[in-house]
């Protein structure tokens, strides 16, 4: 008697290859699954700094006022907005330095902003961060079932971006999510204990 294997058991749960191949996707098929995930879209930000903030306008503002603007029109706002409204949940943590680089603080300043339009934004010392041997890695997890690893140079620009989709993967990323929530604080507790410091 034959017995017929859907084609995604096979794939998800069929023999690897020894050598994973990485599927790296385009900009834009990274940005769709920011409104195609289903409930859960989550963050692991490593890195001490991002060209991408340096070379926003706000970040300059943030240099010379302390405090960066934020135009809530902008299309990151407006669909992270109508994904929290539709009861779906966004959420990151964010690694910081003691003391925090001017990013992070940019960073951790511009978190209200995200958190206004319904963003779990909270914070983790590196070296909490090093004690749970969370890993240097910057990646997204989408309804806990698609990975987006990415890829960064040395001067901190994205240079790809690589889905993950294979279950035990996965589940690696989603208990280094486990780990980092753990011990995360909200961003404007953090912010306090920020301020202590200086």
């Amino acid at each position: 008697m034959a017995v017929a294997v859907p084609r995604e058991l096979l794939v998800n749960w069929g023999p690897k290859e020894m050598e994973r191949v990485p599927e790296l996707v385009d900009r834009d098929t990274f940005r769709r699954l920011f409104e195609t995930f289903k409930h859960t879209a989550w963050r692991l930000e490593t890195r001490r700094g991002y060209a991408s903030d340096r070379q926003d306008p706000d970040f300059q503002a943030f240099l010379t006022t302390g405090s960066s603007p934020c135009d809530p029109n902008e299309p990151w706002f407006v669909n992270i907005r109508t994904q929290t409204e539709a009861g779906k949940t966004v959420g990151r943590v964010r690694l910081a330095d003691k003391p925090p680089t001017t990013e992070q603080l940019f960073l951790l300043d511009y978190a209200r902003h995200n958190a206004a339009v319904g963003e779990d934004i909270r914070y983790l010392w590196r070296e909490d961060a090093d004690r749970a041997a969370l890993p240097a890695e910057d990646f997204w997890i989408f309804d806990s079932r698609v990975v987006a690893l990415l890829h960064f140079d040395d001067e901190d620009n994205l240079l790809n971006v690589e889905l993950i989709t294979e279950p035990a993967e996965v589940v690696r990323y989603c208990a280094v999510r486990d780990a980092a929530m753990h011990g995360a604080v909200p961003y404007d507790r953090f912010a306090a204990q920020v301020a202590a410091t200086e």
